[in-house]
């Protein structure tokens, strides 16, 4: 199977993912792919379940450079039920990164540790590349405990060698190599079969016992790691079996009433350090404090100067906090005076602010304390006092080269920002408005004259009976031709105009 390097040495991948990784890789060579489940993958590999899901988890994770080595797909069948799941290996690019071959085999019968050195003295064959003991050091890794991560010892990994000899992978040419090295040589099949250590040989004479060594050689940590889970604990009562406690596994609990109830005491404790009801939480308590007192020490007392009036709405717990807060400060080499003039003037702050202040009083002003009215305001001098030197009352240059600083990356960045915007061509002008022709303006029509009252359909009718060329001329000399044209009509008017101005005017 071809197999990437960084399976082999990343410290990301724990020793049973190689194993976890091939197997996955030969299974995929079948027509249908690897279908196997967890368990069977764990059977393969003679693994847990446990330890096969943490490899699987760490195959299928992308890295720091987003590649993950194994892709998992989900199956369902046709009548809605889950399936075990098609896992595939990711294609090694042979050509843009380190790799080794290494049997199919090799996963199922080796341990995992014992596989990840083969393949390191594998790949350092196929390049003839010399190895120390402390390069095979860095490959194989403590996987558990406060030690996770660092390399085994030098006696741990001489073990696992001389083991992986004895399987036959591989053959250790002590003092063969460059420099008086030992020489490693890998096989691509074991040189002879491994005995099995459980078969049974009775005509065998058994084994004289080693003896012991005052420091046994184990595999990492401090005792041997037998099983995925924590070591088991062995039970040392001394109780007989059929016991009612042993049947049912678990411990009675001594009762409040009857005979198994306490002792009643005259003193009994409030309820701050009684402890709770077996219902009920500590945090659920109420009542007052009735605890001793909390005595304040002279130099604290000086610090609190100026907020002594908010003290009694303080809490006692919080009122201690302040208490080790200003102590730890003391300590430090703040001096009182400081501290003081510290708190009075954001004090001061706080009470101008007028609502906040009401805010605070409600129960919030030792808070207020601790997170704001003592803490060190300021660049990382200890001299520095709210950007201002407390000895000499001069601005901090700390404080006034990181401003500086500061305004000046920020003019660079505003300028840069401006710079990367795009310009945006100005439109072009406006052709010229074309030449408006010259204004003719027309002449006012003159008003109209004043026609008189209308006269009355019979009034017409009278008029018109009794028409005649020498009283409508008459009537057009003294009235006007409007006035004719509405008292006579068009029709009797019209043939006595002379004067071609006149349009006729509105017919009657």
């Amino acid at each position: 199977m071809c197999v990437p390097l960084r399976l082999v040495v990343g410290g990301q991948y724990g020793d049973a993912a190689l194993a976890v990784y091939i197997k996955i890789a030969a299974l995929g060579m079948r027509p249908e792919g690897c279908r196997a489940r967890v368990a069977t993958l764990a059977e393969y590999l003679s693994l847990s379940k446990s330890a096969v899901e943490r490899a699987l988890t760490q195959l299928t994770t992308a890295g720091s450079d987003g590649i993950a080595e194994v892709t998992t797909e989900r199956k369902t069948s046709r009548d809605g039920e889950g399936e075990s799941a098609l896992r595939t290996v990711r294609p090694v690019d042979t050509d843009r990164e380190l790799f080794v071959w290494l049997p199919a085999r090799a996963a199922t019968s080796l341990p995992p540790r014992q596989l990840r050195l083969y393949a390191v003295i594998s790949y350092a064959q196929i390049r003839r590349m010399p190895l120390t003991l402390a390069e095979l050091r860095a490959v194989v890794r403590h996987q558990y405990g406060d030690s996770a991560g660092q390399p085994l010892g030098e006696r741990q990994v001489k073990r696992l060698l001389a083991d992986l000899e004895a399987t036959g992978w591989i053959t250790i040419h002590h003092r063969q190599g460059p420099r008086g090295r030992h020489a490693y040589e890998a096989h691509l099949r074991p040189l002879h079969p491994v005995l099995d250590d459980t078969a049974e040989e009775p005509d065998a004479p058994p084994a004289p016992a080693a003896p012991a060594t005052a420091t046994p050689d184990i595999h990492d940590g401090s005792a041997p790691r037998t099983a995925d889970g924590s070591p088991s604990r062995d039970d040392h009562r001394t109780d007989r079996l059929g016991r009612k406690d042993e049947l049912g596994g678990g411990i009675r609990r001594r009762r409040d009433t009857g005979s198994y109830g306490p002792a009643p005491v005259e003193n009994r404790a409030g309820t701050t350090f009684r402890a709770a009801a077996s219902d009920e939480k500590r945090s659920n308590q109420a009542g007052p404090y009735c605890g001793p007192g909390l005595q304040l020490s002279p130099r604290v007392w000086q610090v609190l100067e100026p907020v002594h009036p908010e003290l009694p709405a303080i809490s006692p717990y919080v009122l201690r906090r302040i208490g080790q807060e200003i102590g730890r400060q003391l300590s430090a080499g703040v001096c009182m005076e400081r501290l003081t003039t510290r708190l009075t003037t954001r004090y001061s702050r706080l009470t101008a602010a007028g609502p906040a202040t009401e805010r605070a009083r409600r129960g919030e002003v030792g808070r207020w304390i601790l997170g704001a009215g003592l803490p060190r305001h300021g660049c990382r001098l200890d001299s520095c006092e709210d950007g201002t030197t407390w000895a000499t009352g001069e601005r901090c240059a700390l404080c006034a080269n990181i401003a500086a600083t500061e305004q000046a990356l920020a003019a660079a960045a505003a300028e840069e920002a401006r710079a990367q915007q795009p310009v945006v061509a100005e439109p072009p002008p406006d052709p010229p408005a074309p030449p408006r022709p010259p204004v003719t303006w027309l002449r006012w029509p003159p008003p109209s004259p004043d026609l008189g009252p209308e006269p009355t359909p019979d009034e017409r009718e009278q008029a018109r009976a009794a028409a005649t060329d020498d009283t409508i001329r008459q009537a057009l000399d003294q009235l006007g031709a409007p006035a004719a044209i509405r008292l006579y009509g068009r029709a009797l008017i019209l043939p006595h105009l002379t004067n071609p101005e006149h349009d006729g005017g509105t017919p009657a």
